[in-house]
């Protein structure tokens, strides 16, 4: 009797129109509707240090004089086909938003949507254990979650985290005269779209994915710094610009000093590029004063997923991109 034929690997992402942080809501979208909500419910508790109002990584409530939570949830479609792969990068991004804020990660709950009768169910489980996984490295509780039954595979954690009020990194706190550092490649944008649409594996790019911001964030409370942000969905333009809009200040980027993954511009050249990208620097040009060419642009608008902390100050061993200066008649210069 002959054996049959070995089933072919799913390729979870061909189960999503999206794919990681790309899927997001354009921003100027979400601003407008989240300009027509209330800020804050009346009578809530606590003190709100930081809310919506500036866009930031997540949000932080006072407990007392030295103690804040910091709270945040992310989730996206598949960003690459192996599951344990995809469990640990949407892990790694969903604990970067506390990181971002100066905070430590305390306690998770999984967030999984699964398509049942489309993908087996066994492949969750990897999913689930990447997340484990990185939770685990992160020193952060992982104690439940939620799931339900979907047509489209989704996976992220909802995180709270500890900060000390007086060394957050805010999106408003960027002053003038500060050096501008970013601490991952960019490019995973670009390559996460080549991946879906050829199935080829770029196993620098997941190592970036699944690399923590912690010790990154831990170096930038320690030296006194007070204004960050990480790279993911709007971009690194979309980010800053958010950045220098909350804070009264413009940013001078130095496009040449902007370090990127293997294989980006090769991806780029070959027209890989998530519509999320190009929304993104829609959104942004009208803010910029751009001497450098439309592809370069695009690069530095690329969609990232579980990118890495842009810190106004200056990182021992990461590269400064740009300066902060006072503020210009636009949000951005790229030079």
């Amino acid at each position: 009797m002959v054996a049959a034929p070995p089933a072919p690997p799913v390729r979870l992402t061909q189960y999503a129109a999206g794919g990681g942080c790309a899927c997001k809501v354009p921003p100027g979208e979400l601003e407008r509707i989240l300009g027509e909500l209330p800020v804050e419910p009346a009578g809530a508790a606590g003190d709100l240090l930081v809310g919506t109002e500036h866009g930031d990584d997540a949000a932080v409530v006072r407990i007392d004089g030295d103690r804040a939570v910091v709270a945040t949830t992310d989730f996206f479609t598949p960003v690459v086909d192996d599951a344990f792969d995809w469990g640990r990068i949407a892990a790694t991004n969903a604990l970067s938003d506390v990181y971002a804020m100066g905070g430590e990660p305390l306690v998770a709950l999984n967030l999984l949507a699964w398509p049942r009768d489309r993908i087996p169910f066994e492949l969750a489980a990897e999913v689930l254990r990447g997340g484990a996984e990185v939770c685990a490295a992160a020193g952060c509780h992982l104690a439940g979650g939620h799931s339900i039954d979907d047509p489209e595979p989704k996976y992220g954690l909802a995180v709270t985290g500890m900060a000390d009020p007086a060394r957050l990194l805010r999106n408003d706190a960027a002053t003038a005269g500060t050096p501008l550092t970013l601490t991952k490649p960019l490019g995973l944008g670009v390559l996460n779209n080549r991946h879906k649409a050829t199935g080829e594996r770029f196993d620098e790019a997941i190592s970036v994915m699944t690399t923590l911001n912690r010790d990154a964030a831990r170096a930038a409370v320690a030296a006194g710094h007070r204004a960050a942000t990480d790279v993911t969905g709007f971009g690194m333009l979309g980010h800053l610009f958010k950045m220098c809009r909350a804070s009264g200040v413009t940013a001078v980027l130095d496009s040449s000093a902007v370090p990127y993954v293997d294989g980006a511009r090769q991806a780029l050249r070959d027209g890989y590029v998530p519509g999320g990208s190009r929304r993104n620097l829609d959104w942004v040009r009208p803010h910029l004063d751009a001497r450098v060419d439309e592809d370069e642009l695009v690069l530095l608008a690329d969609a990232q997923t579980s990118g890495g902390l842009l810190v106004a100050g200056e990182l021992p061993g990461h590269p400064v991109v740009g300066e902060l200066v006072a503020r210009r008649e636009a949000a951005v210069v790229v030079v």
